[in-house]
């Protein structure tokens, strides 16, 4: 983890291996299959761990540059944390999370992606890979169109209900690494999602978060801007937006919704009346850029921020088009070497905080 940064030139040049769950989401191996093939022709530099039942991975014995990691078991959508974590000890899941995981210094992959139930995966990743030193609780993070025809990072998008304000400056500093190492983007703006924009606004954990968040700003961590309101999110004001697990997960979904009833009524639309139709004829061009920005699956993939292995959540619907876009995620992280990153920045910013500003949140849970 002390070891110094490659240089983009190695980054780009180093074989990336990554550890998929070919078992979890909603469909399982007929969409996961069909997106790791289409990632490897994409990536000619990348290598896949394929993990699941042999029967169910069949089809891929063959392919290049992928090698199959048997796993007996699998973890339902619905099957509660308990299980995942202290039962299915052999399940899918659990296996690939484990070949981000260094033996002897050395892990089997630089990432790892899955479809699963993402209770069970933070759980199970945060039981085998443990959480970075300075890090109470990891955060999941994803991006969101906005409207500077970019995104915004969101984070944390339901991993942490209850966050104090320790949390949340947390959440900041791994979102500016997250940021960095994939955009390029060396001094990303962060902002913290709040009912208002005027510091005395907000619960008093959002009121200290504020507090914790300037003092990181003037020590030259973090390119704190203030106080965001939820409309932020789309107008592109920040690269960066914080909040609760809470707050986070329901603007996700709303978004989502929004997304798709929108889609849905540019198609309705078409059918509607001659006139109508003949109206979004003329503005196709603008309407299927409209629908490829705001769709969904094109932004899949959220960063489980904050342990010592990256591991990337997909949606559990995700179709094979959106499941390869985890994989990309996944590819560019690892590639760009974000667990450095993460470390260093929480390295820094904790050095230059008072020594009461990250205490431990709990211990984590153990496996029977």
């Amino acid at each position: 983890m002390n070891a110094p940064l490659a240089s983009a030139a190695e980054a780009r040049s180093a074989t990336v291996r990554l550890a998929v769950d070919c078992m979890g989401g909603d469909h399982g191996p007929s969409v996961t299959l069909p997106a790791c093939q289409a990632f490897l022709a994409a990536h000619p530099g990348a290598e896949l761990l394929l993990v699941g039942r042999p029967e169910a991975l069949a089809p891929a014995a063959k392919w290049e540059r992928c090698t199959l990691v048997p796993a007996s078991e699998v973890v339902e959508m619905d099957d509660p944390v308990e299980v995942a974590l202290r039962r299915k000890r052999d399940s899918s899941l659990r296996v690939a999370i484990s070949q981000v995981k260094p033996v002897d210094g050395v892990a089997a992959a630089q990432a790892c992606v899955s479809a699963g139930n993402t209770g069970a995966l933070m759980a199970v990743a945060r039981y085998v890979l443990k959480t970075l030193d300075g890090i109470d609780r990891p955060a999941i993070a994803t991006v969101m169109p906005n409207q500077l025809d970019g995104h915004t990072t969101v984070l944390d998008l339901g991993a942490n209900v209850d966050c104090t304000a320790e949390h949340l400056l947390q959440f900041a500093v791994m979102g500016s690494a997250l940021v960095a190492a994939v955009e390029g983007k060396a001094n990303p703006s962060v902002g913290l999602l709040n009912i208002g924009e005027e510091a005395i606004k907000g619960s008093e954990t959002i009121k200290r978060a504020g507090e914790l968040l300037r003092a990181a700003a003037a020590g030259g961590q973090l390119n704190f801007v203030g106080n965001v309101e939820g409309n932020d999110i789309f107008t592109g004001r920040t690269d960066i937006v914080v909040c609760d697990g809470f707050v986070g997960n329901v603007a996700l979904k709303t978004a989502e919704g929004l997304a798709s009833m929108l889609s849905s009524f540019i198609r309705q639309e078409f059918t509607r009346t001659w006139y109508s139709k003949l109206a979004a004829l003329v503005a196709l061009p603008v309407l299927r850029h409209f629908k490829n920005r705001v769709d969904h699956r094109r932004y899949n993939g959220a960063a489980l921020l904050g342990l010592r292995g990256l591991v990337f959540k997909s949606h559990g619907s995700a179709d094979a088009f959106a499941f390869e876009q985890a994989l990309n995620r996944a590819y560019d992280a690892a590639r760009n070497r974000l667990l450095d990153r993460v470390h260093d920045r929480i390295s820094a910013t904790l050095q230059a905080l008072p020594a009461d500003a990250g205490a431990p949140a709990g211990p984590v849970p153990e496996a029977a």
